[in-house]
């Protein structure tokens, strides 16, 4: 028999069904750097710049991070508003003379104050000309919209497309580039196929343990402040292209910025990968990798404590970290030349020798020869040396000829 003809309201319906099914999704708890990283950013109320091709996902992504967040999301284009949109209407009164021309906010901006939380989506950032990122300077970083302002409960995350696949695209002025962290966002093709199939990554805000606080506080106050000592010329480094001043760049706003992602990123125990792309976002490749190291710095015993006691020396167990501690203890022994500190920096290298990788120590063991006396004994421990350094110097020399030969 056959089935009954339906009518054109009754195909819609079933059409309808169709959609839900294909809408229905659900989440897994996976690892995924940028999705940390966006969380951490919007946990520490940072606002986030999404840069990305099209198609890649930024509006889902962002779309799944407030409903697994429960924040009701607001999605703004930016290029097809006016400046007025963002820095308020203004609206004449009964006596403009006596009570002046207030300046009215948006709907949009009406409904979060209402809510009182939610995560505003500021879309096509690159497509915005420039006079509409002008108005967008206040709204980022103060968080006002004409005489309203924002409560603490709404985060902002904004997504733009690189300039040469943006439709009718512009730079980012710096001032607006500065007031953001920005994450690059790629595909990642285990993700897209998996969440195809009807399973996305689950976004979470992360743990933040209250016993780390002061310490994390305390820690990324310290390793900032004492590493823009050490680099002076980076606490303001506006780049020559316009390209590059677009992005991420160090200035006293932006290092703010790292400071708190690092307190954070420290009070959650995140990964060094997420911290990576978190503060190469804020101040740029160069600088933030240049942070990434002194932190790693920062965790090197003091070399005066080694000097102290090289036989109950704890060495790092990581070769570059053990390559810089000994180092430091080279650079120590040469700020305060005593015989007593020559004799214990030779005998932390035999110790580094007999735990570790030998060819490690044949930089440090050259330098502190040659800090040498005329009246200081030559230790017997440096004959325990003798041998690493010779085959090391010999292994360096067969390699140089073996290259020469190709």
């Amino acid at each position: 028999m056959p089935a009954p003809a339906l009518t054109v309201g009754s195909r819609l319906h079933v059409a309808g069904d169709l959609l839900t099914l294909l809408r229905d999704t659900t989440t897994e708890p996976r690892p995924d750097i940028q999705l940390e990283a966006l969380t951490l950013a919007v946990a520490a109320d940072l606002p986030v710049l999404l840069w990305g091709e099209p198609g890649i996902g930024k509006t889902a992504a962002l779309t799944q991070l407030a409903a697994a967040l429960d924040l009701p999301l607001t999605t703004v284009i930016a290029s097809v508003h006016e400046p007025s949109d963002f820095s308020g209407l203004p609206i004449v009164g009964d006596d403009p003379a006596e009570q002046g021309v207030p300046m009215a906010p948006p709907d949009w901006a009406v409904r979060l104050v209402r809510a009182g939380r939610g995560l505003l989506f500021l879309d096509e950032l690159s497509t915005a000309p420039p006079a509409v990122q002008a108005a967008l300077l206040r709204l980022v970083l103060e968080r006002r919209i004409g005489a309203l302002r924002l409560p603490p409960g709404v985060r902002i995350v904004a997504a733009a497309n690189p300039r040469a696949s943006a439709a009718d695209g512009w730079e980012l002025s710096p001032p607006l580039a500065n007031r953001f962290v920005h994450l690059n966002w790629i595909h990642d093709h285990e993700v897209v196929v998996r969440g195809l199939g009807g399973t996305w990554p689950r976004a979470t805000l992360p743990r933040l343990d209250p016993r780390k606080l002061p310490e994390a506080v305390s820690f990324a106050r310290r390793a900032v402040c004492e590493f823009l000592t050490a680099r002076p010329p980076l606490v303001h480094r506006l780049p020559n292209s316009e390209t590059r001043r677009g992005g991420p760049w160090p200035s006293p706003r932006s290092w703010e910025m790292t400071l708190h992602l690092i307190a954070f990123a420290t009070a959650a125990g995140s990964s060094r990968d997420v911290l990576s792309l978190l503060v190469r976002g804020t101040v740029g490749d160069g600088p933030g990798l240049e942070l990434l190291a002194s932190l790693d710095r920062m965790d090197l015993p003091d070399p005066e404590v080694l000097l102290a006691d090289p036989a109950r020396a704890e060495l790092p167990e990581r070769g570059d970290l053990r390559q810089a501690a000994l180092d430091a203890v080279v650079a120590a022994v040469r700020a305060r030349p005593e015989r007593s500190r020559w004799e214990a920096a030779w005998a932390l290298l035999a110790r580094a020798v007999d735990t570790g990788a030998p060819d490690l120590v044949v930089v440090p063991a050259t330098t502190l020869a040659a800090l040498r006396r005329e009246d200081w004994d030559v230790p017997a421990t440096i004959e325990r040396l003798t041998g690493a350094v010779s085959l090391s110097r010999r292994a360096d020399r067969a390699a140089a000829r073996a290259g020469a030969g190709r």
